[in-house]
């Protein structure tokens, strides 16, 4: 079972033509850095052709997941990927919070630490993943904003 036609050939049709507007333009397109990811989610699992790109000379990789502007996609959608590579990226920095708390520092400064190297890994790009995360995904973010807090 593959694609319907008019979404295979509309696809295809786009990317000829994007291939034909950068050579038109004296473009290249570094096929090597080229990615594809399908998101298909359809019960009945089929396999995708490569994209060609310029006849048969260069085939794209199909890929399962991605990591774009520091963001972790995933052909199926799901955030969990994304979620405890920035969880694991805060764990990363309670060393130092603690050790700058050991150092007797007020509070106000922890804050601002938090706020600088914490803080800021979990709330990056939260508008495009935050939405559709699962309720053990909200779980593992809250867990490092209440050790945190308990830090401070």
């Amino acid at each position: 079972m593959t694609r319907p036609w008019w979404v295979e050939s509309a696809y295809r049709d786009k990317v000829q033509r994007l291939t034909a507007w950068c050579k038109a333009n004296n473009l290249s397109l570094n096929v090597d850095k080229m990615k594809e990811m399908v998101v298909d989610f359809r019960s009945a699992q089929i396999e995708h052709s490569p994209l060609d790109i310029d006849g048969w000379r260069w085939k794209v990789e199909i890929i399962k997941n991605t990591k774009f502007l520091g963001v972790h996609l995933v052909e199926d959608l799901t955030w969990l990927l994304n979620t405890s590579s920035i969880t694991k990226k805060a764990q990363q920095r309670f060393y130092f919070l603690q050790r700058l708390r050991e150092a007797h520092l007020p509070p106000l400064i922890l804050t601002t630490f938090y706020r600088g190297t914490i803080e800021s890994i979990l709330s990056s790009c939260i508008t495009a993943w935050f939405g559709n995360c699962t309720v053990l995904d909200l779980k593992s973010l809250q867990r490092i904003v209440n050790t945190a807090e308990k830090v401070i």
